[in-house]
């Protein structure tokens, strides 16, 4: 609180400063380094010669080295390899011409990549990166842009988790809840309440219909159709064609069928299930670092499976395999930098206190009713301007939590509507890791990312806020409430299409 007091409104200037920088430069890596810089820049009150030495040893080297964030470096190396092994091999083309004569149209080709993301629900990050390889030449031939892509990506990775209370999200929200019902005296266990407020967390739910929604309605609106309409009549901008030629693995006309795909995808969710189970799942909650293990591994053994299946078909000898995954090693170089210096401006703005400093300003006027949408703003601010939902929820859940006690609201509402506003705020923000990760696995531009996106998540952020706005002043149960933000989601989405959009074709 001190901190917060000190720095004030200067607490602000990282965060601002790196969204700016990223709109005006478009390039991110250099937008968050002098974010980070200029924010460290102000703790050691304006020394750049101890700024320097602290913007190192305070941040970067401690954040890369926390063990989460080691664990999830480590963890995009094997991804990095492991899509390059595939992609080199010819199985994921291979398996997208197959699945491609199953997918005719625009609006399939969406939604299947829609319910692949429902279905790879363990990983926020595994989501894009698994996903993106197998869809992207589908949607490509069928004219759909690859920012669509990265949306629907992006749209299907944290939303998803953030539900579920097996994944890392799901373990990391109830150690926050148990610790706080622990201080309070609450009776009630964390997973159940975390179970019972997944039906009022309305923007990730809105996110996820939002989706099938426009690729059923063929209809966009905003950045996103002129994105979808540059795709139809050109295909690739130069732009893409030039960053798939930078991030991709160049594919050869091989042998490879369908199952170079498919064996090795068994194999990583195998393994993945196997270790769950073994952890107690579904009957106990798998930590975070656990589950982040599962997938390394998964990724591990799948990469020997599509290795020695290469070697066997003849497609590539050993020497081609190991250069190939090192390559692949290599050319996430470039997201990892993005992720680290990410890390590092949300660690400067937890040490400015620019979260409490937006909290401190912003609740003083609340009532009651009041308190599900407020809770709800207050979260997507401050997600996104510091680009992280987990920082955010660390902050405003016992807040939350202790202002549905003392102003006598639902606790499961309350949890519900910060949920859905870390969500939110991180979904869009220029800095956060999944949007990095969504972008990079679409192989397109990061700020057209995250452009045409914005207007799609802020459609489902209105719905949700009035749904919160709803359900304070009247108490609906989840039955009533969300059926009402739903449609509320589709008269927006008929009005923005209405006034702004129309169809690609």
């Amino acid at each position: 609180m001190e901190e917060t007091i000190y720095y004030g409104a200067l607490s602000l200037i990282p965060a601002i400063l790196a969204v700016g920088l990223a709109f005006w430069t478009k390039n991110v890596i250099i937008s968050l380094l002098t974010s980070l810089y200029v924010g460290v820049l102000i703790i050691a009150n304006w020394n750049p010669w101890l700024a320097l030495q602290d913007m190192f040893s305070n941040h970067l080297f401690v954040d890369f080295t926390g063990s989460s964030n080691a664990q999830t470096v480590i963890m995009m190396s094997f991804v990095g390899g492991f899509v390059a092994l595939i992609e080199k091999s010819g199985g994921a083309k291979a398996f997208a011409a197959s699945l491609a004569k199953k997918v005719k149209n625009r609006a399939t080709a969406q939604t299947c990549t829609w319910l692949g993301g429902l279905a790879i629900f363990f990983s926020d990050s595994g989501n894009s990166l698994i996903l993106g390889p197998i869809f992207r030449p589908i949607l490509d031939r069928l004219r759909v842009s690859r920012e669509k892509l990265a949306y629907i990506l992006d749209s299907t990775s944290s939303p998803v988790c953030i539900l579920i209370p097996v994944t890392g999200w799901g373990v990391y929200i109830m150690s926050i809840i148990a610790e706080e019902h622990e201080n309070l005296g609450i009776s009630a266990s964390d997973s159940t309440t975390f179970i019972q407020a997944i039906p009022y967390q309305f923007y990730a739910l809105l996110a996820l219909l939002l989706i099938p929604l426009i690729a059923m309605g063929k209809r966009d609106f905003g950045p996103m159709l002129k994105a979808e309409r540059r795709a139809v009549e050109i295909g690739l901008s130069p732009e893409q064609i030039a960053q798939s030629s930078e991030l991709g693995v160049e594919e050869t006309e091989t042998k490879a069928t369908a199952w170079n795909m498919i064996v090795p995808l068994v194999v990583l969710f195998a393994t993945i299930f196997i270790m769950f189970i073994g952890w107690g799942f579904p009957t106990q909650n798998i930590p975070g670092s656990k589950i982040r293990v599962a997938l390394t591994s998964g990724y591990f053994l799948a990469t020997l499976s599509i290795g020695i299946m290469v070697i066997k078909q003849g497609i590539m000898k050993f020497n081609e395999v190991v250069d190939t995954w090192v390559g692949g090693v290599k050319k996430m170089a470039g997201i990892l930098a993005i992720i680290v210096f990410a890390w590092g401006v949300g660690s400067v703005c937890s040490a400015l206190g620019t979260s409490q400093f937006i909290v401190d300003k912003t609740i003083g006027f609340l009532s009651p009713s009041l308190v599900p949408f407020v809770l709800f703003l207050i979260g997507a601010v401050v997600s996104f301007a510091t680009g992280t939902s987990w920082g955010t929820m660390a902050i405003l859940l016992p807040l939350g939590i202790n202002m549905a006690v003392s102003f006598e609201v639902s606790e499961i509402i309350t949890i519900a509507a910060v949920l859905s506003g870390s969500l939110f705020g991180d979904h869009c923000a220029p800095i956060s890791d999944t949007t990095v990760m969504s972008s990079m696995a679409a192989e397109c531009s990061h700020i057209d990312h995250v452009k045409t996106q914005l207007p799609y998540a802020c459609l489902a952020a209105a719905a949700a806020a009035v749904g919160y706005l709803i359900i304070g002043f009247t108490q609906f149960t989840a039955f009533v409430a969300l059926p009402i933000a739903i449609a509320i989601l589709v008269v927006l989405y008929l009005i923005a299409v209405k006034l702004w959009g129309g169809k690609a074709e």
